[in-house]
C-alpha cells in the first residue's frame, strides 16, 4: 500500500542524524562562546560535516546553522551581514567535502604531523577567505573604505584565524576518525 514511499536505509538515517547533530552543536557552541569574540567551534563542525558527509551536506550545515544563529544573534541582526555570513559559512563545508573525497586524506597515516599541519593551514586559509568576505560586506554596509574595516577588525580577524588554525590542526584527525567510525557502525 505504501510502496511509493522511499524507506531510508540505516546509513541514510545516520547521515541525516549526524547533519542535524552538527547543526545543533554549531548553534549551541556559538551561543556558548558568544562572550569570546571570533573564537568559533562552528566553523570546525561545518568542515567536519563536509569531510564526513560530503560537500553538499557540509554547505547545508553551514547555511542552516547561520540561518538560526544569525537571526537570534546576541550581537544583533543586520541583513547584509546575515546573508554574507550564512553563505560564507558554506565555504568550510564545501572545502571539507572536497578534501574528504581526495585520496590523499584516505591514504596518509591518521597520526601524521604533516596532515595536521595541512589541516591547520586549511583552517587558517578558509577563515581568511571568510573574514575577507565579511570585511567587504561590513565596509560596504557602513560605507567605509575596505582598509578601514580591515584595520578596525584586525584583532577579531586574527583571533578567528589563529583559533581556527589550531582547532583544525589538532581536532580534524581525531574527530573525523571518531565520527567516521560512528557513522559506519
Amino acid at each position: 500500500m505504501y510502496g511509493w514511499i522511499i524507506q531510508p536505509t540505516p546509513m541514510d538515517i545516520r547521515r541525516i542524524s549526524l547533519l542535524i547533530i552538527l547543526v545543533a552543536l554549531g548553534i549551541a557552541s556559538n551561543y556558548a562562546l558568544s562572550n569570546v569574540p571570533n573564537v568559533k567551534i562552528m566553523d570546525f563542525l561545518v568542515f567536519i560535516g563536509g569531510l564526513i558527509l560530503g560537500p553538499v551536506a557540509g554547505i547545508l550545515i553551514g547555511i542552516i546553522t547561520w540561518m538560526v544563529y544569525g537571526i537570534l544573534n546576541p550581537y544583533g541582526f543586520m541583513l547584509q551581514m546575515y546573508v554574507a555570513t550564512m553563505f560564507s559559512e558554506g565555504i568550510y563545508g564545501l572545502a571539507g567535502g572536497l578534501l574528504g573525497r581526495g585520496s590523499a586524506f584516505r591514504t596518509l597515516d591518521a597520526n601524521s604531523v604533516r596532515l595536521s599541519v595541512f589541516f591547520g593551514a586549511v583552517g587558517f586559509l578558509l577563515t581568511l577567505a571568510y573574514d575577507l568576505v565579511t570585511n567587504v560586506v561590513y565596509s560596504w554596509t557602513y560605507d567605509m573604505p575596505f582598509w578601514a574595516a580591515v584595520v578596525m577588525g584586525f584583532p577579531f580577524t586574527i583571533s578567528h584565524e589563529l583559533s581556527n588554525a589550531a582547532l583544525f590542526a589538532f581536532g580534524t584527525l581525531p574527530v573525523a576518525r571518531a565520527v567516521g567510525k560512528l557513522i559506519r557502525r
